[in-house]
């Protein structure tokens, strides 16, 4: 008996030690950079082409993208959900401006085993208030206050290019998305709309290693916003939307698969 307690308390205090070493332990990091894509059919886009055919038949071409993606929040296996915030809560992206097309992420990330990536496209409402950005170029983003209220500061995303109209005109269009409005017969706003949505990337999984980087690509599968659930015709929308909440509301709703990620290794390109 005396054997056996003998071992016992060795083995309690042998737990114990191993235990506070593990407390003690410094936590682990590694970093993250995010890197910007935009694609049709898989290949990136080719501006200012008269070259793509969207599902409901509309020949067109995309001049230029921008667009706020926000609350970028990492759960790991054990649903323990890590958010991006301080100065890394948003980000800008514009095709005209190859640096916001990289984003390197200030803040630490736990090391670990990660099951997905979750953010906001756009601007949650509480968060999406007016003069936040007061310089170029988020603040070329400005939503109008009368169509958007106290939280209706700035565009989620304006996607703009050409499309060949019913008469066979080259015609343009603002593809733009964000508060939206509801009208009485009089034509007065009498209610505001939110259109920001959360996103669970797909495949979206990946190991953070101690002090290391990992580099992960989004894709935005531009064709997506036109076809599912709806298919959205310019010819019935027309090119300005930004008082059309039935537009607006299908392309939140078509934002549900047009947004993927790819993992890159040091040194690959988008």
């Amino acid at each position: 008996m005396e054997t056996r307690s003998r071992i016992t308390i060795l083995l309690i205090v042998i737990a114990i030690f191993f235990n506070c070493q593990s407390e003690n332990e410094s936590p682990s990091f590694g970093k993250l950079i995010f890197e910007f894509g935009h694609q049709i059919n898989g290949v990136d886009v080719r501006y200012d082409q008269l070259i793509y055919e969207n599902a409901a038949g509309n020949v067109y071409e995309i001049t230029n993208i921008q667009w706020f993606m926000s609350d970028i929040t990492l759960v790991n296996k054990n649903g323990n959900e890590f958010l991006l915030e301080g100065d890394d809560w948003i980000h800008y992206i514009d095709t005209d401006i190859p640096e916001t097309q990289i984003w390197e992420i200030d803040q630490d990330i736990p090391t670990g085993e990660y099951v997905s990536i979750r953010f906001t496209f756009g601007i949650k409402g509480e968060k999406n208030i007016p003069n936040r950005f007061t310089d170029p170029p988020e603040s070329n983003m400005l939503w109008p206050y009368h169509m958007g209220g106290d939280e209706g500061g700035y565009h989620y995303m304006k996607l703009n290019g050409f499309w060949r109209s019913l008469n066979l005109e080259r015609t343009p269009f603002n593809f733009h998305i964000g508060v939206g409005q509801i009208y009485n017969d009089q034509g007065e706003v009498i209610e505001f709309v939110q259109n920001w949505f959360e996103k669970e990337i797909p495949s979206s999984s990946f190991s953070m290693p101690a002090e290391k980087t990992v580099r992960i690509a989004f894709k935005m599968n531009i064709e997506n916003w036109f076809k599912n659930p709806h298919e959205y015709d310019h010819n019935q929308y027309g090119g300005k939307i930004m008082n059309n909440q039935e537009a607006m509301g299908k392309i939140k709703d078509n934002g549900i698969d047009v947004f993927s990620v790819v993992f890159l290794n040091d040194g690959e390109n988008i």
